[in-house]
């Protein structure tokens, strides 16, 4: 049975790929075999004025999946006009899509006319919107694991909401944080996946949190503790009263939510394969364009800002002294060891302490955007589209290792043959 995807705040394609596959024309050795029966049938992705108005994320999709793959329009704007009948939106199975750890607090109390209504361009009300009208069976999400622990003031308010949220629609609720560097891939990268399935079974969370999709996906130690706690029913409430004393998030790194009861607990990773490394993703030296070297008279502005300091600096503005402290950083960085997270400021030739440089026969350099590619697990070259080396980094920096979904995806495969 095909599962039918739809793609929400696709970039250029990440989640496809890890459910779909790939095949890698220069090395056959490293082709992504398929995670299951899926398709994407439908994607949407924009980027709001002032943020990438040439939209070169879509572009890239497009060029790779095909003119008119991908819905490149708001997508609040898309719902509006798919509720007024404007356009078609086709049935799913299942949706997925990563999107940003924004303030998620409810508006206005719920409503049985309108349901939940959250803050205006807020992206997760989207989501929520989106699976109140087609009601697809399985959701894959992913975000930075802060998600968990948002907002300062109320520790963990924003997932509760979302967890509401959820079992409002129905949906029986798994999440895991996984540090991809921690499972064999090549770039250390912490984010939360949540797994939803809508499903009429009732779980134990215990058996859940330990043999569920996720789990298996992503096996983890034996816990030292478990918490268990229920979450308030109305979303409105939460944003009022969920832990107003805002000290430690309630939710742990891995969990299991059904019916508002929620299962959480802290673990370690459980995995004995080899680990990846940033060396298994350089290219040649012929690949490196000249720019991307770091000339001798530079080399002491990159080690200053990578290296540790405590230094006396004044405000501009009020006159105030102070001191400055940060530790230091790898420099270069190991390749023997997964790299450090790409960020999206990882493009431009000039000193930062977060961009990569590593060292090759006593020569200092960047990473050129074909490693970037392939740090995130998708195939050499996938956003040489035509956009710049720096837009290339910043989509890089915005997307998802590939293989996390790909895991994923084949322990759904599994679950959607089971039932």
């Amino acid at each position: 049975m095909t599962i039918k995807v739809a793609e929400l705040f696709a970039g250029v394609g990440g989640f496809r790929l890890g459910l779909e596959g790939y095949r890698n024309a220069d090395h056959p050795e490293l082709d992504m075999p398929a995670a299951g029966p899926f398709e994407t049938i439908w994607a949407n992705q924009w980027e709001p004025p002032g943020t990438d108005g040439k939209q070169f994320a879509w572009r890239c999709y497009e060029q790779h999946f095909g003119e008119g793959s991908c819905v490149n329009e708001d997508i609040n704007k898309v719902l509006d006009d798919y509720e007024a009948g404007e356009i078609d939106i086709p049935d799913v199975d299942m949706v997925v899509g990563g999107f940003p750890c924004q303030d998620y607090s409810v508006a206005k109390p719920l409503s049985a006319a309108r349901g939940i209504e959250g803050k205006k361009g807020v992206l997760w009300w989207d989501i929520y919107r989106f699976l109140h009208l087609k009601e697809p069976k399985y959701v894959l999400l992913e975000n930075v694991d802060r998600l968990l622990k948002s907002p300062a003031t109320q520790r963990g308010r924003d997932f509760a909401i979302i967890l509401s949220c959820m079992a409002d629609l129905g949906y029986s609720v798994e999440w895991h944080v996984v540090n991809s560097g921690e499972y064999g891939f090549d770039q250390r990268r912490k984010r939360v996946y949540v797994f939803a399935e809508l499903t009429s079974s009732n779980w134990d969370l215990a058996a859940r949190a330990r043999e569920g999709v996720m789990a298996r996906a992503f096996p983890v130690a034996e816990p030292d503790s478990i918490s268990e706690f229920e979450i308030q029913h109305d979303p409105y409430d939460i944003t009022q009263h969920f832990d107003l004393a805002g000290k430690k998030s309630p939710f742990c790194s891995v969990g299991v939510m059904q019916d508002f009861k929620v299962l959480t607990f802290d673990a370690a990773e459980k995995y004995e394969g080899k680990l990846g490394a940033l060396g298994n993703v350089l290219v040649p030296e012929g690949e490196v364009p000249a720019e991307f070297y770091i000339p001798d008279e530079k080399l002491e502005s990159w080690k200053y800002l990578k290296g540790g300091k405590r230094e006396e600096r004044v405000n501009k503005k009020t006159g105030f002294k102070y001191f400055y402290s940060e530790g230091s950083m790898a420099f270069p960085d190991s390749l023997e060891k997964p790299s450090r997270t790409i960020l999206t400021g990882e493009g431009g030739i000039g000193a930062s302490r977060f961009k990569h440089v590593v060292e090759i026969d006593g020569k200092y350099r960047r990473l050129v955007p074909d490693e970037l590619d392939q740090l995130q697990g998708f195939p050499k070259g996938w956003t040489n589209t035509g956009m710049s080396d720096g837009r290339r980094a910043f989509c890089m920096g915005n997307a998802l290792v590939v293989d996390v979904p790909h895991r994923i995806g084949v322990e759904i495969a599994r679950e959607a043959n089971a039932d």
